[in-house]
């Protein structure tokens, strides 16, 4: 497989701009687009932010910060890239009006992955006279840090282009899984809907406050999501009987709680509600402190994370 070395991110937002400084740590050249006003400060504002977390990780072993370009045009900045990162605002008309103006500047062999969260890829397939070297790439908020990318690919994807783009990610430090049957949301994103429906109909059903519905998630399951997920965590939880004692053991308990389980939409009322709980819950912090508290301790628990799983951990 062809090493990629060369690379383009359209879009540079939060999302965007996070891409380019993890490219850059794995050691790649980046060619941003972006239309915005002031973009390049930005983006380079973020990487500089982002760079000591990367090397704290151990994934800016090779990187260097000024190996970034920044086009006016989208088709100048995909013209050499081998892989491109596609994060530009989530409406159909806008991608595909970018697809067709960097679809005739692309080389033959490169990759297009988009990082659209709620998009579905054969909509999107729709943008391109030759979609077969097109895939999702969806990231987790900010993909410099989280290691999911979530990749989905149909029929009228090329053969290799999957096994590419998981080459490529892999390479650059993520960790990906394949969505076998499209649906919205793809798989994590409904997971996070399905655990917040709830958390909010714990609020506005008066069982807890926003921070204490917040609290029993970071303080309690959370930490254990944060090391495996529910399958595996409930195949220990009942001992060498594993998944099958389990299932056993909890079926009516769970069965009751599932039926239990509340409906909820996001409403202005329910919306004033959970911003009044989460600016209770921030206690003077603004956005900017608050994401870098997420940082931090995303970094200390990947930190940790590397050391077990590489058995240096002291025990």
């Amino acid at each position: 497989m062809q090493t990629i070395e060369q690379t383009a991110v359209l879009g540079a937002g939060v999302i965007g701009a996070s891409w380019t400084a993890l490219f850059l740590a794995a050691g790649r050249s980046v060619d941003v687009y972006d239309p915005g006003d002031g973009i390049e400060a930005s983006v380079r504002d973020y990487v500089a932010k982002a760079w000591p977390a990367l090397e704290r990780l151990g994934l800016a072993r090779r990187g260097d910060p000024d190996r970034l370009r920044f086009h006016s045009d989208p088709g100048e900045a995909v013209r050499d890239a081998q892989f491109v990162q596609e994060n530009v605002p989530e409406r159909i008309d806008i991608k595909h009006a970018l697809f067709a103006a960097i679809e005739p500047h692309l080389a033959t062999d490169a990759i297009v992955a988009s990082s659209a969260s709620g998009l579905m890829v054969r909509e999107m397939q729709e943008g391109w006279q030759d979609p077969s070297r097109f895939l999702l790439g969806h990231p987790f908020n900010p993909p410099h840090l989280i290691p999911l990318v979530e990749l989905i690919v149909n029929e009228r994807t090329a053969d290799g282009v999957l096994e590419a783009a998981e080459s490529f990610y892999a390479d650059v430090g993520k960790v990906t899984i394949r969505v076998e049957r499209e649906v919205p949301g793809h798989v994590a994103n409904r997971l996070q809907a399905a655990l917040w429906r709830e958390a909010i109909h714990l609020v506005t059903s008066g069982v807890a406050s926003v921070e204490d519905v917040d609290k029993a998630v970071w303080a309690g399951p959370g930490l254990r999501w944060a090391a495996m997920g529910p399958h595996m965590l409930f195949h220990l939880g009942a001992g060498p009987g594993g998944m099958g004692e389990f299932c056993t053991r909890y079926s009516d308990s769970f069965h009751r709680w599932w039926d239990d389980l509340g409906r909820t939409e996001l409403t202005p009322e329910t919306a004033a509600l959970l911003a009044d709980g989460v600016a209770a819950e921030a206690n003077g912090r603004d956005v900017a402190e608050s994401s870098a508290e997420r940082d931090a301790l995303i970094v200390a628990m990947l930190e940790s994370a590397g050391k077990v799983r590489s058995g240096s951990a002291q025990t």
